[in-house]
Parts: C-alpha cells; sequence; structure tokens
C-alpha cells in the first residue's frame, strides 16, 4: 500500500527550516526541543477539524512564518524604553524583554525584597538549571500544539521565584515589547514558582509599535504552592497586525487564592489558551477577562479549568465587546475527578454586539465525574438594551454617550474583579480609550 504523502502548508514548511537552522543555537533542552518539535511537525498547525481550534483556524490565519526575531539591537532597546509607561500608576516593578529577549537594562531589578529572585530563562536552560529543567513542561504537562511548538523554539523569558512566606510589595510587570524592525517571530517562555503562603501580583503587557508585523508565541508556567496569594493579569496589545498566541499552565495547591484576568483590545488575531489545575483543596479562584474588538479583530479564549482536588471554588467571567467586523470566540470548559467532591465552579460567557457584521462564538461545557457539586454554565449574545438606551437619551445623555455608557457597565462587572485599585482604574481608562475610537 502506498503511503500517503503529509502536504504541509508554506508556513509550516518554514517553520521546519526553522527550527532545522536555529536548534543548534538556542539555549539547553535539546532533547525536550526535539520531542517537541516532532509533536508540532505530526500535528501540523491546528485547523478547524480539530475542535478546540474549530473557531480559530491556525493554519487558515497563519499564512506564512515570519523569520525568528535576532536579539535586539540598541535601536530597538530605545524604542522600548518607554514600554510599560502607560501602567505607571501601578507602580509594579518592570521587567522587559525585547522581541522575546530579556534586556536587564531597562528592567528594575535593583532592591529586590527578601525572598524573590528574577532571572533570564536562556541563562537557566544555557546552564541547565535543575530547578528550571524539573519544571519546565510539568506544571501542567499538555500535549496543546502551539505549546509545542513553543518549548520546540523558545529563547528566552523569565524566571521568577517566590519564597515561602514572602509577600511581594509592588507588582512585578511583564514587559513583552515588540520592535517593529522587521517582521518577525517571537517566542518566550516564563516560569513562576509562589512559594507556600506566600503573595504575589504579575502583570503581563504584550505591546508594540503601531506597525509591527509579528507572530507572537509566549507560554508562562505558574506554580502556586499551598495557601499562596497570586493575581496574574494579562493586557494583550500589538501592533495591528500582529499574530499572537498565549498559553498559561497554572497549578494550584490547597488553600490558595488564585485570580486571573485577561484584557484584550489590540492585535489582529489573539489566542489565549488557559490550563488551571487546581490540585489542592479548599482554593479559591477567579477567573475574568474582557476583549474589545473592531474591524476584522479576532479574538478566541479557550479555557480549561481541572479540578482534582475537593471543595474548591472557582468563578469564570467573560466579556466581550464586538464592533465592525470582528469575532469573538469562547470556549470554556470545567472538568470536575471522582475526587473532587463539593466542588463549586460556575462560568458564564457574555458578548454584546455593536454591529450586525460582528461574530460571537461561544461553547461552554462541564465535564462533571463526581456527584456531590455545585456546578453551571451560562452564555448570553446580544445588543444594547434598546429601552436602557432611550432612557438614557431621554435624559439628555447624548446617543454616543449613553452607548459608551452601557458599554463601560457592560465590561466594568468583569473589571471590578481586579483587587489593585490604580490597575483597575488604568483598565477602565483603557475601555474608555477603546471606546473614543468608534466616534
Amino acid at each position: 500500500m502506498a503511503e500517503m504523502a503529509v502536504i504541509k502548508t508554506p508556513a509550516e514548511t518554514a517553520l521546519s527550516v526553522a527550527f532545522a537552522t536555529a536548534k543548534g543555537k538556542l539555549p539547553g533542552a535539546a532533547a525536550l526541543r526535539e520531542t517537541a518539535f516532532k509533536r508540532f511537525e505530526t500535528a501540523g498547525l491546528p485547523h478547524r477539524r480539530v475542535e478546540e481550534w474549530k473557531y480559530t483556524d491556525l493554519r487558515a490565519l497563519m499564512r506564512d512564518a515570519k523569520p525568528l526575531a535576532p536579539p535586539p539591537d540598541a535601536a530597538a532597546k530605545a524604542r522600548a524604553s518607554n514600554a510599560g509607561a502607560a501602567f505607571a500608576a501601578v507602580e509594579g516593578r518592570r521587567i522587559v524583554l525585547v522581541d522575546g529577549a530579556f534586556v536587564p537594562e531597562l528592567s528594575d531589578l535593583a532592591g529586590l525584597e527578601p525572598g524573590l529572585t528574577i532571572r533570564s530563562m536562556a541563562h537557566a536552560l544555557a546552564t541547565g538549571d535543575a530547578a528550571v529543567a524539573t519544571r519546565l513542561g510539568q506544571v501542567v504537562p499538555t500535549d496543546n500544539v502551539a505549546v509545542a511548538l513553543n518549548t520546540a523554539l523558545m529563547r528566552d523569558g523569565v524566571v521568577i521565584e517566590v519564597a515561602p512566606g514572602a509577600a511581594l510589595a509592588r507588582p512585578l510587570h511583564l514587559v513583552f515589547f515588540n520592535a517593529g524592525g522587521a517582521p518577525a517571530a517571537v517566542f518566550t517562555r516564563s516560569l513562576a514558582v509562589i512559594g507556600k503562603a506566600a503573595r504575589a501580583m504579575l502583570i503581563e503587557s504584550h505591546e508594540g509599535v503601531a506597525e509591527a508585523d509579528y507572530q507572537v508565541n509566549t507560554a508562562l508556567e505558574i506554580a502556586v504552592g499551598d495557601e499562596a496569594h497570586v493575581d496574574h493579569i494579562k493586557i494583550t496589545g500589538g501592533g495591528a497586525g500582529t499574530l499572537h498566541v498565549s498559553s498559561l499552565m497554572a497549578a494550584i495547591g490547597a488553600h490558595a487564592r488564585f485570580n486571573e484576568f485577561l484584557f484584550t483590545t489590540a492585535a489582529a488575531v489573539v489566542r489565549n489558551q488557559l490550563f488551571v489545575h487546581f490540585k489542592g483543596e479548599e482554593t479559591v479562584a477567579g477567573i475574568r477577562g474582557a476583549t474589545l474588538l473592531n474591524g476584522k479583530q479576532h479574538a478566541d479564549t479557550t479555557l480549561v479549568a481541572d479540578h482534582v482536588a475537593g471543595a474548591c471554588i472557582s468563578r469564570e467571567v467573560f466579556k466581550t465587546v464586538l464592533d465592525g467586523e470582528s469575532r469573538g470566540v469562547f470556549q470554556g470548559k470545567i472538568i470536575v475527578a471522582p475526587q473532587a467532591q463539593k466542588t463549586d465552579a460556575k462560568m458564564s460567557a457574555h458578548a454584546l454586539l455593536l454591529s450586525e457584521e460582528a461574530e460571537a462564538d461561544s461553547k461552554p461545557e462541564l465535564e462533571i465525574f463526581a456527584d456531590d457539586v455545585q456546578c453551571g454554565h451560562g452564555s448570553t449574545a446580544g445588543a444594547l438594551d434598546d429601552d436602557l438606551l432611550f432612557y438614557l437619551k431621554a435624559r439628555g445623555i447624548p446617543h454616543k454617550e449613553a452607548e459608551s455608557l452601557m458599554i463601560q457597565a457592560f465590561v466594568g462587572e468583569a473589571v471590578d474583579g481586579i483587587e489593585h485599585a490604580g490597575l483597575r482604574d488604568t483598565l477602565i481608562d483603557h475601555v474608555a480609550a477603546w471606546l473614543k475610537t468608534r466616534e
């Protein structure tokens, strides 16, 4: 019987060439990289016949593969000198990566709090750091193709460790800046290990010059110890032509608190995928997001909340505002293992469509294998309430302003879940700035 030839797309072929060319120059983890790339070559770019990618056909959306970004030069670093300035009110400790490379001279590394260490992922890989090697890819193991491609081609990122009992006074602000000198592909991998009873806030912002034409594949692994309190907020911006794929793998211990928030307003195509593993009992988690799209933007949030320990509480709330010909996707799955009795998990996704051409796709799911649980999910999609709009206009509020007030209230339910007042106010300002683009 003749073997069927596997037909690769130009992007897949280019990625194979890029890996073959770069693998000898990438830091450490050679065997891990080879295994991961074989996984990618076997599966190829995900497409609509793969269930979890049915609404975001990466094979169709990624017509070509950009060349791997070179190390940033002086001009690129100069363009990144003010990266993250929009979040100055947060007063976070800035950690800057330019075109996927950690840049210490642009980062705020002086006077680290006791129990906090920050170092380059590239250095950790190159030196065979045992603490990183034992955790990389193991925090929440997954066969996800985008994660496999990231593992194969990761160049740099940051490794953050917070010692048991340490409480960070300042948020850690990871700034990923695309300098936009030429079209490029960026692969970053970061690891955060938060010790028992520690407290930390991680803010992750992805920015870039307006004309940047980038393909970004970024991944973050977070290991949260027992009784720890961790907040992770990811803000996705970037150039108008950017294709951005992000993966979060978070494992949460017992009696912990974990808050996750995704805020997306820019880039041409965004795929935020989250794999959250509740491995300890009596943990409380809030997983929320707000997405504002216009033009032909496409944003996909895919979440798997895996409850393997009992008596955990999780709340998932996602709000999407769609204008123009944009498309918003939400796929959420709550899994409750047989031993995870007393689980309390509720998930909701709501889309607000501001034009007839906008599209919202939602697929919430429950997989429950325990019998003593409280779980539920819901999804809605619709336009602005005409009666409420009339009510506001009848009180002298102009039409556009009335619409803006209603949109801010809609998004505000998700944003209000952020505990840090400065960051909450900054994101509300981002919502107001987005609304002005509609005028």
